[in-house]
This record gives structure tokens, sequence and C-alpha cells, in this order.
């Protein structure tokens, strides 16, 4: 294979491999293959070429996801610091009874606390500052997915490749004035048996929900792409990636805040 030695060439190749294994459901091969793997510029450059694509037919951006913020799924994936990718309210299956598996390519799930946000946050801000923009906090599910055959990522990978955004579910919810210390809580997650499949607590988010809120909030203002009033956001894992199985049905709990549910089609 010939690597295209023009940037944009290769950043426009790079954007098309992923939506082409997007459209036919087809895992690609890594683009890191056509930019550097640690060239976070270029890799947000693919990112936004596509999200620029999918707004152009139609589709509604309505938040944004943090990744890469558990030390765990961190070694799960072979990087060392957190990315971020958008939300689309065809993404929200919150209301789905089963989530079609032929929807993902190679799902897996993490259980984090999402937020809601109360007003645009368009000043930088701390772990401190940023809860006074949420207005509720939520136990979700993130179901993570990969466009990249095998979940071969680098970062640059999984940052072009929209943060390996697939799915979420929202769970059980609270006023942001209600919710307990989110440094403190405990989350499980269990399968229809109610074996434990993953565990953390709220340290295990870049110290805090909140730090992961204040990262990604402060990340795209420099972006210059703040965050907006009626935001949901992910706000990253709180513990290890759980691979899906199909016809599975899996329950996280995050103490403090409730439950969510994610059961998937057998096919």
């Amino acid at each position: 294979m010939t690597i295209p030695t023009e940037p944009t060439v290769r950043i426009r190749e790079a954007a098309q491999r992923l939506a082409d294994a997007e459209a036919t459901r087809v895992p690609c091969s890594p683009i890191r293959e056509l930019i550097a793997p640690d060239d976070i510029d270029a890799a947000y450059e693919v990112q936004q070429r596509n999200v620029s694509a999918a707004e152009e037919a139609g589709r509604k951006i309505t938040g944004r996801k943090i990744g890469l913020t558990s030390p765990a799924v961190q070694r799960q994936l072979g990087v060392d610091q957190p990315d971020f990718g958008v939300l689309y309210a065809d993404m929200d299956v919150s209301s789905s009874t089963e989530i079609p598996i032929n929807r993902l390519l190679q799902p897996k799930v993490e259980a984090e606390v999402a937020f809601v946000l109360a007003r645009s946050i368009t000043e930088p801000v701390t772990a401190e500052t940023a809860r006074d923009h949420v207005s509720e906090v939520i136990a979700a599910f993130e179901i993570v997915d990969s466009r990249v055959a095998d979940w071969d990522i680098s970062l640059a990978d999984t940052i072009a490749d929209n943060a390996s955004s697939g799915l979420y579910v929202l769970g059980d919810r609270l006023a942001a004035s209600s919710a307990p210390d989110l440094v403190s809580v405990t989350m499980t997650v269990t399968d229809a048996q109610g074996g434990t499949l993953s565990s953390g607590t709220g340290a295990d988010c870049l110290g805090s929900p909140y730090s992961a809120l204040a990262w990604l909030a402060n990340t795209a203002l420099r972006f210059g792409s703040p965050l907006q009033e009626g935001d949901v956001i992910l706000s990253g894992a709180l513990g290890p990636m759980v691979p899906v199985t199909p016809g599975a049905t899996y329950r996280a709990s995050i103490s403090g805040i409730g439950s969510v549910t994610a059961a998937f089609t057998a096919n």
C-alpha cells in the first residue's frame, strides 16, 4: 500500500475509510496507516470531517462523550490520555426494550455517569465550577464500538473514529443538587445471572466525573466548539469495558444515583 504524502489527502482518505466501514458494517484496517498514531490534531480533523458529513446528512448532535478516562480502559486499549467524540440523537437507545446487535460491529459496554447541562460552558472551568453547569446526573451505559478491525487502535485511530462511539443508554437520574459526591460513588456491572463483570469508582474517571467534564469543556473551548445548554455528556468509564454477547442483558448500578440496563438482541 502506498501512503499518500499530502496531509489533506491522508485526512480525506482516513475519513472515507471509517465512513465506509460504518456504512458497510465491515471493520476497516487502522487509519494510522494514513496518519501518525500520535497525531492528535490530524485525528480530530478526520473526526470533524465525518461529523460535518453526518450533519449534512441530517444527523442531529445532542452532546459529547469523553473516552479513555479510566486507567483500566487505557490499559485495555494501550493509550495514555482521554479523548472526546460527538453524540447524535439516533445513538440514544434508552427507550429500546432490546438494542439491535446488527447496528454494531464489535461492541463493548462501559458504565458511566452522564450529565445534562443546565447552561452552556463558555469560559474555562474546574471540577468544582463545572458542576454549577449541570442540571441532571444520570446512571448510563455507553456502548462503545470500533470501525477498526479487532479494536487494533492507537490514540489517533480512536479519536478519528469519533472516540469509538456506538450507542448509549440513560437510566436513573436525579437533580445535580441531590447527587452524591461523585468521587466516591461505586459502580458494578452485572450480567443477567448477577455475576460481576466490571467494577470501579468515581475516582477511576480522571479522579472524578466532574474532572472529566471540566477536561472536556476546556478542550471543547480550545477547539472553538463550546458545550451547550441541554447537551448530554457521557463523562467516561468508571471501570473496565465488557465485550457484548449477542442476546445478553447487562445492568450497571452506581451508588447514590441508581441503575441502567442494556439488553441486546441475539441477531
